[in-house]
């Protein structure tokens, strides 16, 4: 069995006026091909502990491993090149360079590469990256001229270029009404039904039913773990939703 991640008593503490323990020794593993909903209210450690698992921030104490690197310890620069290598970021803005193309967009990381020689050239890890969330047809096409969907899907392909360990996505569809919602979960389960482990961060309890896991937490503690029995399918939801919103003539 391979974990992906691995948290061992991880804490957080800030030292303002007053200390405040945003994680109060947090243990979790998630193993690989895992697809996990982290969820949690406003000040429940869930955005501290994503930070740390982006490895955008340390623990004060405990231990973490990412694909079966200890992390915690690293230095800052290190953990750089390994949250580049080793984890594909999207988030809830798309975080898209305006007046580029979906190409160049999708380019970006590899510029930090640093593992060695890429197997390709950049150009084509980009392109084969954006024919596998379906936009071969928009590469050449600014990000100004894409929809939203079509602007998240641009963000995972970017995400999916360094061929990560890990997929993490906050809010994936915070700013997606709910058909392209419904979409893009769906591109997620297809890419975790390839292999890829999934960490989606969520305070909706309609799209973590779209993972096979949801881990809960409150006052930065893990509270709940709990697998997902009938895992909705986001493909047949859109169908049905396209069938029901074609029936009232809005389409």
């Amino acid at each position: 069995m391979k974990y992906v991640i691995q948290t061992e008593a991880v804490k957080k503490t800030y030292q303002l006026a007053e200390p405040v323990h945003a994680l109060r020794g947090v243990n979790l593993e998630i193993e690989e091909g895992d697809f996990v909903s982290l969820m949690g209210a406003s000040g429940s450690g869930k955005s501290t502990f994503m930070n740390i698992l982006g490895c955008l921030d340390k623990p004060t104490e405990g231990r973490y491993w990412l694909d079966n690197i200890e992390v915690a310890e690293l230095s800052r620069d290190h953990q750089a090149d390994i949250r580049n290598e080793k984890i594909g970021f999207v988030f809830q803005g798309f975080n898209l360079l305006s007046r580029t193309t979906a190409l160049e967009n999708v380019e970006l990381p590899l510029v930090y590469h640093r593992k060695g020689k890429l197997r390709k050239k950049p150009k084509e890890l980009a392109a084969e990256c954006l024919e596998r969330v379906g936009l071969a047809d928009r590469m050449d096409h600014s990000t100004q001229q894409l929809s939203g969907g079509q602007q998240q899907r641009v963000a995972i392909a970017r995400a999916l270029v360094n061929d990560p360990a890990l997929i993490l996505a906050d809010e994936p569809t915070g700013n997606l009404d709910s058909r392209t919602s419904l979409d893009i979960m769906g591109l997620f389960q297809k890419l975790n039904d390839q292999g890829i482990s999934v960490v989606l961060v969520t305070h909706e309890p309609d799209i973590a039913r779209y993972s096979k896991r949801v881990v809960e937490m409150r006052d930065g503690l893990i509270v709940a773990d709990r697998q997902i029995d009938a895992r909705r399918d986001a493909k047949a939801d859109l169908a049905n939703f396209q069938g029901v919103v074609g029936i009232q003539g809005v389409l």
